[in-house]
């Protein structure tokens, strides 16, 4: 008897959470991003959760919570309820490097929230001026190391990940250049563009038309495969670099505690927006490839890049504003 009472609950919660995920969501869902509006995060997050609303039924609400390089939206996110309602888009800089460059910071970045899946891989792309006399990497590599230190190159601050893709690139070149830094990536790019600066590293989506304009000279990408918008400019490794590889990514968390089957369903919902093929197209458009996971999978992606950046942060001596 006390068997049989056992299995009759064991079918009632499992009966009672699969109606709760069936009947999931009841009303708006919120997903915050923890950086400002007009943010490679925030557009491609839109397109995103614009397919999953229509899909769903329900209402989508993009939030933006910008301040500290994304740690005032990550710790407003941490004391959200754990009923599927709010959920937060985070791009790995929040997760692995943040944490690597601030002496504080009140979230955890693998034991803070719920990975629910990965979205998209952020491309990035060498970028130089057209008066900056080096046309490849090789050419960039033998003109840095005959002059140690001359040749600037602009970042959006000290631990961006524009800086973090240029230290790598130092590091592993054995070369030295002049880090400047600016206050956002905006003026940054512009100023590279107008060739007051002579390079920098970038989101693709941000100066890919000027490469194909010949206004920027492409010089290498950071993945390990070429980009399809831009497939005739090499990678890195292929350049003379085996082995550097500078990719981001995005991925959808939950608040920590949020109920396995919510987590599930929001898993299963993300798969199908990016499953789209017009979804698919726009986000192309946009230079990110789509990358869905399970949660443990996004967890230990999690894990391992904080290691890499950990390292890596320390090895270049890189230091926050």
């Amino acid at each position: 008897m006390k068997a049989l009472i056992r299995s009759l609950l064991v079918v009632a919660a499992c009966t009672a959470s699969l109606a709760h995920a069936q009947a999931y969501p009841a009303k708006p869902i919120l997903v915050m991003v923890p950086l400002a509006a007009g943010s490679s995060l925030d557009v491609v997050l839109r397109l995103i959760t614009q397919k999953m609303s229509e899909n769903m039924g329900q209402s989508i609400v993009v939030e933006n919570q910008a301040g500290a390089a994304g740690m005032i939206g990550a710790e407003r996110f941490m004391r959200a309820a754990p009923d599927g309602y709010t959920l937060a888009a985070f791009n790995d800089s929040v997760l692995t490097m943040v944490p690597n460059l601030r002496a504080k910071v009140a979230y955890d970045p693998v034991a803070s929230f719920a990975p629910i899946s990965l979205m998209v891989n952020n491309s990035w792309i060498l970028v130089a001026h057209p008066s900056l006399p080096a046309k490849d990497v090789a050419e960039l590599i033998a003109l840095a190391r005959a002059k140690p230190g001359v040749i600037n190159y602009s970042s959006g601050g000290n631990g961006s990940p524009q800086h973090i893709a240029m230290a790598l690139f130092e590091s592993m070149a054995g070369i030295k250049l002049t880090h400047v830094p600016y206050k956002g990536t905006t003026q940054a790019t512009l100023d590279v563009m107008s060739g007051q600066i002579p390079m920098m590293f970038s989101g693709t989506n941000a100066v890919v038309n000027q490469v194909r304009e010949s206004k920027l000279r492409g010089l290498a990408v950071g993945a390990l495969t070429r980009s399809p918008l831009l497939p005739a400019v090499p990678t890195v490794a292929e350049s003379g670099l085996p082995g550097y590889e500078f990719v981001t990514w995005m991925g959808m968390f939950a608040p920590l505690n949020t109920p396995k089957d919510l987590i599930a369903r929001v898993n299963a919902e993300v798969a199908r927006a990016l499953a789209a093929p017009d979804l698919r197209e726009r986000l192309n458009a946009q230079a990110v490839e789509v990358k869905t996971s399970t949660p443990e999978e996004l967890l230990a992606l999690t894990k391992i890049r904080l290691a890499q950046m950990a390292k890596l942060i320390k090895d270049a001596g890189i230091v926050a504003e």
